[in-house]
């Protein structure tokens, strides 16, 4: 069974998914939660600020999460989406991105931004399969090579 869940931004199935998700980008990368990159909090992901944060659960396990960060009363940035290796292939991934913007137009916002790097061309496809026009770099962020936005 399928279910897609928001939950706090600090609960500890949220933590986890990011910091896997930190962790397999950094060897892309290198570490992507540095002081010159954009933020990707909790706290960014908290209600409280105009976000949240959704996990996709398998069977009662998460296998999937991403959050959303306030950029301002229209638009709201995609972050930190990710599905565990062992989950993938399921449709999961588009599956998060559809409730993500579910749950942004929910929250009242009419636009969604987000970005990927050079090195993830899969998550590129499927940004832009889903709607996502390229636009220009809108968050600064050094390790993006596509910035899309998609009208809710």
């Amino acid at each position: 069974m399928i279910e897609l869940r928001t939950v706090p931004s600090d609960d500890p199935q949220a933590l986890a998914l990011v910091a896997a998700m930190v962790d397999e980008v950094s060897e892309l990368y290198g570490r992507i939660d540095v002081p010159n990159a954009p933020s990707a909090t909790p706290e960014d992901f908290s209600e409280a600020r105009g976000g949240c944060y959704l996990v996709v659960l398998e069977d009662g396990v998460a296998v999937a999460g991403g959050g959303l960060k306030r950029l301002d009363d229209e638009a709201v940035e995609i972050k930190r989406m990710f599905v565990v290796p062992s989950a993938r292939g399921r449709g999961h991934a588009s599956r998060l991105l559809k409730g993500l913007e579910d749950e942004a137009r929910r929250l009242g916002y009419k636009i969604t931004r987000l970005d990927t790097g050079e090195h993830q061309p899969q998550a590129q496809a499927m940004y832009e399969r889903a709607g996502y026009a390229s636009i220009g770099n809108f968050n600064a962020n050094p390790f993006a090579a596509f910035w899309g936005e998609k009208a809710l």
